[in-house]
């Protein structure tokens, strides 16, 4: 089962993560965060209610086009296309455009595991 480990961290929580790691002073195992949010609340924009319910549309319909999804979700294409490209960004989903012009999403994860420190050590 593939498991996409998402985190939450501050900016400069992030970029001190990201300079520790290239300076050799941390390496990061299989199980820490590849995709990080910098608040719950933008975390919890991305994988909404109605957004978690799009992902599980997708992977278990595993639509051939936007226009395919649009109908089995009964949301507008361009809407669509928009919370594609932000799942897209984060990691969420990937999108294989054709040389027809369809764009075909996928989910690449069974799950979304979430690691959140709450002071103290990680």
């Amino acid at each position: 089962m593939k498991t996409l480990h998402v985190g939450i961290a501050s900016f400069t929580e992030m970029k001190e993560r990201t300079l520790n790691i290239a300076r050799g002073k941390l390496k990061p195992s299989t199980k820490e965060p590849k995709i990080w949010f910098t608040s719950a609340e933008s975390f919890a924009r991305v994988l909404s209610d109605k957004n978690r319910a799009l992902l599980e549309m997708i992977a278990e319909s595993e639509p051939q086009s936007l226009t395919e999804l649009a109908e089995l979700t009964n949301r507008k294409k361009s809407n669509l296309s928009r919370t594609l490209k932000t799942m897209e960004a984060y990691g969420l989903v990937s999108i294989k455009r054709t040389n027809e012009g369809k764009v075909i999403p996928h989910v690449p994860y069974e799950n979304i595991s979430l690691v959140l420190s709450v002071g103290g050590a990680a």
